[in-house]
């Protein structure tokens, strides 16, 4: 059905309301939704990330763990879907953080919301192969073909291969926690100690993942206590914008800073 001109009206209209109130809000309320977010994707992470591998996977048993995913569909399921909610979040939180750091350096901003969107991309791509076990232990008249012992070890694959994807994509997401941590350290609206232990989140990270990459039995005895650095990075970042926000009259005074002409290049603009 075609829209009347009316409705495109009032459409364009209300949409560019809502970009009025983007554009108006100030730091400390965008610092706030930014919180929100981050604790959204901290908490689902956890829940699809941790929980629910852990609850049904049985390393190295591939019988054990088609039967817990079979007996506990639900569960597998709801996992799956907080990791898909976590993806979309990544994106209005990556426009914030430009938005709001965008004043200490437009190219590092730049450098965290791409950081951000191409492990998006990557997270994505593994979050698709997780629905693997679905299909192939949902009894399709096709699979008919295979024994059951085949469709227990193909569908246990994708879930044994995870922690590389993981890996993978951290690799990506270590980039944004040390383009982030400079960030806030440069800031002055935000506690310098948050960007150290974000600089130091983005560190294990890769350690982390090479470790898997080139010595996985050393790695194994890092693993889960590598990860508290970046966990307690990311959580302090997530409280202070959620609770406390930006100190808006740094953020201003900064933003002044940034928005003067750079003296040592006659007619260029500070960076």
């Amino acid at each position: 059905m075609k829209a009347q001109p009316g409705a495109r009206i009032e459409s364009r209209t209300g949409d560019s309301k809502v970009m009025e109130r983007i554009a108006g809000a100030s730091p400390r309320h965008l610092a706030r939704i930014a919180g929100g977010l981050y604790l959204i994707i901290i908490v689902g992470g956890f829940f699809a990330i941790g929980h629910v591998p852990a609850a049904l996977v049985v390393p190295g048993d591939a019988a054990a763990t088609a039967h817990n995913i079979q007996a506990h569909e639900l569960l597998y399921r709801l996992g799956l879907a907080a990791h898909i909610i976590i993806l979309p979040c990544n994106i209005p939180l990556a426009v914030i953080f430009y938005d709001l750091f965008k004043v200490v350096s437009r190219r590092l901003s730049l450098l965290v919301v791409f950081f951000t969107l191409v492990g998006t991309a990557v997270e994505g791509a593994n979050v698709l192969n997780q629905f693997a076990p679905l299909t192939l232990l949902g009894g399709g008249h096709y699979l008919s073909v295979f024994f059951t012992e085949q469709l227990q070890a193909l569908a246990y694959m994708p879930l044994d291969s995870q922690a590389i994807s993981y890996n993978i994509q951290q690799v990506i997401y270590a980039g944004y926690l040390l383009a982030a941590g400079y960030l806030v350290f440069r800031s002055s609206f935000l506690p310098r100690v948050i960007g150290v232990l974000l600089a130091i989140g983005g560190l294990c990270y890769l350690t982390n993942s090479f470790a898997t990459f080139l010595a996985p039995g050393f790695a194994a005895h890092l693993f889960p206590y590598i990860q508290v650095p970046s966990g307690v990075a990311e959580l302090s970042l997530c409280l202070w914008l959620l609770v406390i926000g930006v100190n808006v009259s740094r953020w201003e005074k900064q933003a002044s800073k940034a928005s003067e002409p750079d003296q040592s290049v006659p007619g260029r603009a500070a960076v």
